[in-house]
């Protein structure tokens, strides 16, 4: 499930940064003793209480300041807060409550509904500490006095933000027979467009500048019998290029929409061919271990170049998603719509399928029994399959060494059970584990 975001906000030189350091246990945020020094904003993952979450350190805040750079990092911390579930907002004992302090928390009373944890920084010692009482005077509740730098505090300030967080437990956000899909890919490829094409009307913002989609949408629509959600992200881009500006948040957004998805469309600009870019983005549903359709976008600008060929060449750059299906699409003229929302409903019930442990063990034996695996003079022997799990397809291998294991075999392995089971548009995911010797 995707993880809870927390932003920690504050005014300059309130020590978020080195807060964010600790909680992510290590030394990402840059620390100086002078204001100002975190105008981008950083990204970190803690967990806490057995729940994973994604923390964001930004810049301070100084709110009606003209500078331009301070109103650059304004709106950085604005988006940060936007894609959060909690506000961490960090306070100084050692300064006290500040005219800064209350400006920044009326914005926080006006502009936010999401819960807000008060935490007053450098209560290093028993006369700092005293000083946290007036911080009640903001009246955002409790005060939670700690030292980022000494650890005093933070695990109580930790809980208040883990109880103000709802947990999930783990749900589904829609019922078990609902095809969760999600449109992923660079800027500007078409991914609005193809959204309103599929739903039919304009219910998504669509402009040729790159970037006008920030927010992932879910937009639930029937065709037939078949229920859907569809999930509109925003572009994907290089995270190098991108790190401390609004597209970074957006990557993070896309990033929790593909987890929530079970099969995601990848789309390339059928003009611009197949980059790195999209390699990228294909490589983030693989690691999510969704459904993936390749779908070539503005096929309407081609002509002369026949599809299957075109289709191999994309199949020759991507080949880590060999087994995702390529389809066109033209979601200026409807083209290929059809067919795409055909091949989703297939590559969804793959994503689900379940072999029973009889069938399954017939497959591997016969693989096995077809072409041996030996890796240093030792031979590999599998005892027994089973699937412990779909979505994606996960299949347990027991057998005397999971060291022998070579990838070429276990790619082997794969082929053998897509060769005779299907799977389109589905990663399958083989776990080798060491079976304990039978007593004799």
């Amino acid at each position: 499930m995707p993880k809870p975001v927390i932003a920690i906000v504050g005014r300059p030189n309130v020590g978020k940064s080195t807060l964010f350091n600790r909680l992510i246990g290590e030394r990402l945020a840059i620390v100086e003793d002078t204001p100002g020094v975190t105008r981008d904003r950083l990204y970190g993952t803690f967990d806490w209480r057995g729940r994973d979450y994604a923390l964001i350190d930004t810049g301070g805040i100084v709110p009606d300041e003209p500078d331009p750079i301070l109103l650059q990092t304004r709106e950085q911390a604005q988006a940060a807060m936007d894609e959060a579930d909690a506000i961490l907002f960090l306070c100084d004992a050692n300064d006290g409550l500040t005219a800064i302090d209350y400006d920044v928390a009326e914005a926080l009373r006006k502009n936010s509904s999401k819960p807000i944890v008060l935490a007053v920084n450098k209560a290093d010692g028993p006369r700092r500490e005293q000083n946290t009482p007036e911080f009640y005077a903001l009246g955002l509740g409790e005060v939670y006095p700690i030292s980022s730098i000494q650890g005093h505090g933070v695990a109580d300030m930790l809980d208040a933000l883990h109880e103000a967080i709802p947990d999930t437990g783990g749900e589904e956000e829609y019922e078990e027979d609902v095809i969760r899909l999600a449109i992923i890919g660079r800027p500007n490829v078409g991914k609005s467009s193809l959204t309103n094409r599929i739903l039919g009307e304009d219910r998504v913002i669509v402009s040729p500048i790159p970037g006008t989609t920030r927010d992932s949408i879910d937009t639930p629509f029937q065709r037939g019998d078949e229920r859907y959600v569809l999930i509109d992200t925003a572009g994907i881009r290089r995270a190098g290029k991108i790190q401390g500006t609004i597209e970074y948040y957006t990557v993070l957004r896309a990033e929790r929409a593909i987890e929530r998805s079970d099969v995601v469309l990848l789309l390339v600009d059928a003009v611009e061919g197949v980059t790195d870019g999209d390699m990228r983005v294909g490589g983030m549903a693989q690691d999510a271990g969704k459904g993936c359709i390749i779908v070539v976008n503005k096929w309407d600008l081609i002509h002369g170049v026949q599809m299957h060929k075109y289709a191999q060449d994309v199949k020759d750059r991507i080949k880590f998603l060999e087994y995702a299906p390529v389809a066109f699409s033209s979601a200026l003229t409807g083209r290929g719509i059809p067919g795409i929302l055909d091949t989703v409903q297939t590559v969804a019930q793959n994503h689900a399928l379940r072999i029973g442990t009889g069938e399954l063990n017939r497959v591997i034996r016969q693989a096995v029994d077809a072409k041996p695996h030996t890796h240093k003079g030792r031979e590999l022997k599998i005892r027994y399959a089973t699937m412990h799990r779909v979505r994606p397809p996960t299949i347990a291998l027991f057998c005397n060494n999971p060291q022998l294991v070579h990838f070429s075999y276990e790619r082997y392995l794969t082929n053998c059970l897509r060769a005779e089971f299907g799977f389109l548009g589905t990663p399958i995911k083989l776990q080798f584990r060491r079976v304990e010797k039978e007593e004799k």
